[in-house]
């Protein structure tokens, strides 16, 4: 669903790394004041993929995917330079 509340459709569902949203709320409560403690409570990890699922966000280990094919594409570039350099050495 959009910021209008219309639904979207895409090719490829939007994925994040649930252990993000841990890290950022975590951070976000030291910084005002409190004292979180991770790990006393169980799995952060589990209703971090919730919320992400009830934001309509797939939770997945490898993050972002948009940043996941990005970082794909820079290293299949890296890869064909490198092995170019090979070619065209004696």
């Amino acid at each position: 669903m959009d910021a209008h509340g219309e639904t979207t459709l895409a090719d490829h569902p939007e994925t994040y790394n649930p252990w993000s949203i841990v890290n950022l709320v975590f951070n976000h409560l030291a910084e005002d004041g409190l004292h979180p403690v991770l790990g006393e409570a169980g799995d952060p990890g589990k209703p971090a993929a919730e919320l992400l699922r009830a934001l309509g966000i797939t939770p997945a280990a490898e993050g972002n995917r948009m940043e996941s094919e990005q970082r794909k594409q820079r290293l299949a570039e890296i890869r064909a330079a490198f092995d170019m350099s090979h070619v065209e050495s004696p």
